[in-house]
């Protein structure tokens, strides 16, 4: 008999058990993940009544894997982008509620007497509520459409990018490093040089290979080529030092840009579930009874400590990013709950051995209380704001609420004159040419300059040195041209150039960024050659004055900015080509009581193949549906008399209440579902017409063939065993030969009468 590996029972175990547990909560209307976590707890050897998991390692690294394509696919649905259109509202809201936060997990921490890494780990768990449980929460409750629930979100995904910079320091930190130390600043300079690099690099060659396979490309293809991708950066990002994780992030942050993106995460998504299930599973394996029990005050404290601390700075974080005090009580207690990367802080403090046993199945059980908590709170939050109206002075409440008007919300624009951006471009341009030219100067000098130094041994080292030195200048020439030249005949600066008093700063603004290249010139020429100074700094002007003539560079320079830039937005083109793109005066109507949702037309919807007017949005709901997207096909400002169809997005326009009770109708109105098939079969069924039939004499139209019985005329039979077709005033005669097809009890019917 085969011996079967015990990863495979194992893994038939776990599979197994979620499945059956999942069922149940799903009946119960509960998130997936808590199944997860409960389906880990049976499995475990700390629950005796069941069969354990036998080989404990794998699954480990099964996990780990499940943390990769998780972030991954987080990655996917996050872009820079977004987050930079977004404004200074919710990033003002996201630290607030995350500094916030960490400090409660730092005081929680210190009021027990565990040690200072301990504390940190338990801070940066505190601070990061869930984003798949409350997007559930959301959904499950009708809420998703609303305008708090868009605020919420956007707040999420940038405590997402806390968390992933988060996970890093407090790795570095862990591996040795002192918490009041500079490295912690080094650490995140770090972290922004290789996110730049990644980001630059990956979105220059990226898109471009995708475009030029995708006519190869088919949902199996794409699949194992971004699986690829994602594991690649993930080697790539613990050769650097970071998590894998982290590396799976960035790549889903890099293909998010892409025209593939949806694509990639609907053809993921399955892998994305089933080790993800595996995560949450050895997340519930790790869960000991006995230890909730002993700490039980503890488990209390820091429950409390969630409660109140999101309730309370979470409402203060949306008030200062610039929220009336109704929607910013809405949207704080909705956040009140830690989820999947309390788990995933935690299981990196277990890795590198830093973090206390009894820590990671407190926290387990903290988020799993208040995942059960999150409806409620949700809930509760207006109940709150109506007390709380009641009890205040009116001016105080009209106080907070102008507090709230002038908050920077980030929806207007002051660019301060042409001085403000420009700077700005000038840096961010200035920042980023720097970073890859220290990539090129990095890479050239550990991996190329020791290559050439085996090619050319003493005493010809000299040369490998020269050699070596020429290349690394070529190939930063493009960037250091763009560094000094960019921006430099733009409208902001021909528009300063024309008053006297600005011409002096522009030309120090150049004459900073000549410098700026020239270091770096002179750093290569110092590296391989023994000139002295003067002779170095002769020879960097000289280059850059070389590099800002030459027309050459200048064109290289452009082209590679414009492939770039067309990386960047092939994106935004495909949406816009495609009609998916969101309207322009969305923006306008979110200052207001009414905005834009989407709403999906569910599969089994009544509405589906009823037009518009008939369906009455308008008066039974007070909305307007300002376009219909079907597949890549959108009909905007449609008519009444176009159809709805089953799976449709609408993009509609009101208010939350006019917007929650249209989504609890269109979940409402739906066929219901049945697995009572029985008689539904089609049959293909072959009938002789004997002379005393009915249907002797009668043609296909007055037989009613399909009115009467429900049945579809297939053909009739010839002698050589062909089916033809007929006129419908053919007459049937004896001995005809016909099939016919029809459901199973319809076919009986025909068959006794024919």
């Amino acid at each position: 008999m085969e011996n079967i590996p015990s990863i495979v029972q194992d893994l038939a175990l776990i599979l197994v058990t979620a499945g059956v547990v999942t069922l149940i909560f799903k009946k119960l209307k509960q998130p997936l993940v808590l199944g997860y976590i409960m389906a880990g707890f049976i499995v475990s050897p700390n629950f005796p009544l069941t069969v354990s998991v036998v080989d404990h390692k794998n699954i480990e690294i099964w996990g780990n894997i499940g943390v990769m394509f998780l972030l991954f696919t987080l990655g996917l649905d996050f872009s820079f982008k977004k987050i930079l259109k977004m404004g200074m509202a919710p990033i003002i809201a996201a630290l607030t509620i995350v500094f916030s936060m960490m400090m409660i997990g730092i005081f929680v921490s210190r009021l027990f007497g565990w040690s200072q890494i301990n504390g940190m780990f338990l801070a940066g768990m505190l601070a990061m509520s869930s984003t798949t449980i409350i997007y559930k929460a959301f959904d499950d409750m009708g809420l998703k459409q609303q305008q708090f629930a868009g605020l919420v979100m956007s707040v999420l995904i940038l405590e997402d990018i806390l968390a992933i910079v988060m996970m890093v320091i407090l790795g570095a930190i862990a591996g040795g490093g002192s918490p009041d130390s500079g490295m912690m600043l080094q650490t995140i300079l770090y972290i922004g040089f290789v996110i730049i690099i990644w980001f630059v690099v990956g979105l220059f060659l990226i898109p471009t290979f995708l475009r030029q396979v995708r006519p190869l490309m088919n949902d199996e293809v794409l699949l194992i080529v971004a699986l690829g991708m994602c594991c690649f950066m993930a080697v790539l990002s613990t050769k650097a030092g970071f998590s894998s994780a982290f590396g799976a992030f960035v790549m889903g942050s890099i293909l998010a840009e892409t025209v593939e993106a949806k694509k990639i995460e609907k053809v993921v998504a399955p892998v994305k579930n089933l080790f993800g299930a595996i995560f949450f599973v050895s997340v519930g394996m790790l869960v000991d009874a006995h230890i909730i029990v002993d700490q039980w005050l503890t488990i209390v404290v820091i429950t409390i400590a969630i409660l109140l601390g999101q309730s309370i700075f979470g409402t203060f974080g949306f008030m200062l990013s610039g929220q009336p005090l109704k929607t910013a009580m809405r949207c704080g207690f909705s956040m009140a709950q830690i989820g999947e990367f309390a788990f995933i802080i935690a299981s990196l403090g277990l890795s590198l051995h830093v973090l206390s046993d009894f820590i990671y199945p407190v926290v387990v059980t903290v988020s799993v209380v208040t995942t059960f908590l999150t409806p409620y709170m949700i809930r509760f939050a207006v109940p709150a704001y109506e007390s709380l109206e009641k009890r205040l002075p009116e001016s105080w409440i009209s106080y907070i609420n102008r507090i709230s008007d002038i908050a920077p919300s980030g929806r207007h624009n002051n660019t301060g004159g042409y001085w403000k951006p420009l700077l700005r471009q000038m840096c961010v341009n200035t920042l980023i040419y720097s970073c890859l030219t220290i990539a090129i100067v990095t890479f050239m000098s550990t991996f190329t300059l020791p290559i050439a130094h085996r090619v050319f041994p003493p005493p010809y080292e000299s040369w490998a040195d020269i050699l070596v030195g020429v290349v690394t200048l070529l190939l930063m020439s493009p960037f250091l041209r763009a560094m000094v030249m960019k921006k430099n005949k733009s409208d902001e600066f021909r528009a300063l150039w024309m008053s006297r008093g600005n011409r002096a700063p522009l030309m120090f603004t150049i004459f900073v960024r000549i410098i700026i290249a020239m270091a770096f010139i002179f750093y290569v020429c110092y590296m391989v050659t023994e000139f002295n100074y003067a002779i170095l700094i002769c020879v960097a002007l000289g280059l850059v004055i070389l590099m800002i003539m030459s027309r050459w560079l200048k064109a290289s320079s452009i082209k590679m900015e414009r492939l770039f830039i067309q990386n960047l937005r092939s994106k935004d083109y495909a949406l816009r080509a495609s009609g998916a793109k969101r309207p322009l005066f969305e923006g306008r109507l979110l200052d207001r009581d009414i905005h834009i949702a989407v709403v999906d037309v569910p599969h089994n919807s009544l509405w589906g193949g009823k037009m518009l007017k008939e369906l009455n949005l308008g008066n039974r709901f007070g909305v307007h549906v300002s376009s219909i997207m079907r597949g890549y096909k959108k009909i905007n400002i449609p008519s009444g008399s176009n159809i709805v169809f089953p799976l449709d997005q609408l993009n509609v326009i009101g208010n939350d209440e006019q917007l929650a009770k249209l989504n609890a109708a269109l979940q409402q109105e739906v066929e219901p579902e049945t697995l009572d098939l029985g008689g539904k079969d089609m049959q293909l069924k072959r009938f002789g017409i004997s002379p005393d039939s009915p249907f002797v004499g009668k043609s296909l139209i007055t037989s009613h063939l399909r009115d009467k019985y429900n049945c579809m005329f297939i053909g009739l039979e010839e002698d050589d065993d062909k089916l033809i077709n007929i006129t419908p005033l053919y007459m049937f005669q004896p001995a005809d030969i016909i099939w016919v097809v029809g459901e199973e009890d319809d076919i009986k019917r025909l068959e006794q009468e024919i």
